[in-house]
């Protein structure tokens, strides 16, 4: 299938031409006409997946097709709630790409920064708005904000809503919506509390699910070292000696781990940055921007910091701690192998991380082989 079977409007498609896209993937093939039609969405979809144009294009579609009939055009008319910084900013880049022969205006808030560029847009007028909790019940409580005309409501990434602790916030929010609204939902899991929400909120959806969580890509090249906690950095300096290894995303637990690793790569001159919930924005957006560049050859986060980025050609995934969650596990390796192309994901497992690698491989049914000798 090809975008143009889709019925997608010309500005919108010249966009996706501009941007190089030609078919859609399977989470769009599915939700695009059933947004189109009006229906409430659940999906279920993990990054990589190609979840955000699977909304922010029919999102466009309605409003350019409604926007001559609206009287009040400066008025918000879909809000895309989503629970990180990096992720906001990087759905307001795609309503750039999709939208920029809509004439649909947006805006992006989040804390961290200052409000004052946020506030004159709002002021300014946008008809799309992304937006963390936190900055936006903030600028609620100003009175910048009003959500009385919201048509849309799209939630993304409801799990890690969860995780954060979010939930309440989302609850408070949806409080200020009006009762006649199209939602979409969309979690890279299903925990119970995300299913039970689901159904409060969703009016007989479209179900949507694609590469269940328990799947890995095929074209990932996954592999398994053992090795003592203390020499972790070690390893990951001799991997990193290899130039072909050349744009690396390594997952560490903790934010002082990341900072850890950070400082130790740095001492051995090879470039890297950190990016966590500690980080400003200027200094995430900062890290992010020079790895995308190639100016910066590693990137290392935590998961929380890392929901949201989207890296094109990334060779590497590193899990210098292995994460807890398998789903995690899968969450993160999926940030190589994307689009068809192939990967690597390699991962550190000591003594008290076994027990997290078999729950890895059970979860994704295979097992990952383990490279017996470390590089020289």
């Amino acid at each position: 299938m090809r975008f143009e079977e889709l019925n997608i409007i010309t500005p919108i498609m010249k966009a996706l031409k501009a941007e190089g896209y030609e078919a859609p993937t399977p989470i769009q093939e599915q939700a695009i006409p059933a947004i189109l039609a009006g229906r409430d969405l659940l999906g279920c979809a993990q990054t990589g997946t190609g979840k955000t144009a699977a909304f922010t294009i029919p999102l466009l579609q309605i409003l350019r097709r409604d926007k001559m009939d609206e009287k009040n055009q400066c008025a918000i008319k879909a809000l895309i709630l989503v629970p990180t910084r990096e992720l906001a900013v990087q759905i307001g880049d795609s309503l750039s790409a999709y939208g920029r022969f809509t004439r649909i205006r947006h805006t992006v808030l989040f804390g961290g920064v200052s409000q004052a560029p946020q506030t004159k847009a709002l002021k300014d007028g946008v008809e799309i708005l992304v937006a963390t909790p936190g900055r936006l019940l903030d600028l609620m409580g100003q009175g910048y904000i009003r959500l009385d005309q919201i048509k849309f409501f799209v939630l993304d990434e409801a799990d890690r809503m969860l995780d954060m602790g979010f939930l309440r916030d989302v609850k408070k929010i949806m409080t200020k919506l009006p009762a006649e609204k199209q939602m979409l939902l969309f979690s890279a899991t299903m925990p119970p509390e995300i299913k039970s929400m689901a159904d409060n909120i969703l009016s007989n959806p479209v179900k949507v699910e694609v590469t269940p969580v328990s799947s890995t890509v095929d074209t990932i090249d996954q592999s398994v070292y053992f090795v003592e906690k203390r020499d972790k950095k070690a390893l990951l300096i001799k991997l990193l000696r290899n130039k072909s290894v050349d744009s690396v995303l390594v997952f560490t637990r903790t934010k002082h781990g990341a900072d850890n690793v950070v400082r130790n790569l740095t001492k051995a001159r090879i470039t890297a940055q950190a990016i966590h919930g500690d980080k400003s924005q200027v200094a995430r957006q900062n890290a992010l921007n020079n790895f995308k560049a190639r100016n910066t050859r590693v990137l290392v986060a935590t998961d929380i910091a890392a929901r949201g980025i989207d890296i094109k050609e990334l060779s590497h995934v590193i899990n210098f701690d292995l994460p807890n969650m398998p789903e995690t596990y899968v969450h993160r390796i999926g940030r190589t192998g994307r689009a068809g192309m192939g990967g690597t994901a390699l991962s550190f497992c000591d003594n008290e991380e076994k027990a997290y690698l078999k729950d890895i491989q059970k979860l994704i049914s295979k097992e990952i082989p383990v490279i017996e000798e470390q590089p020289g």
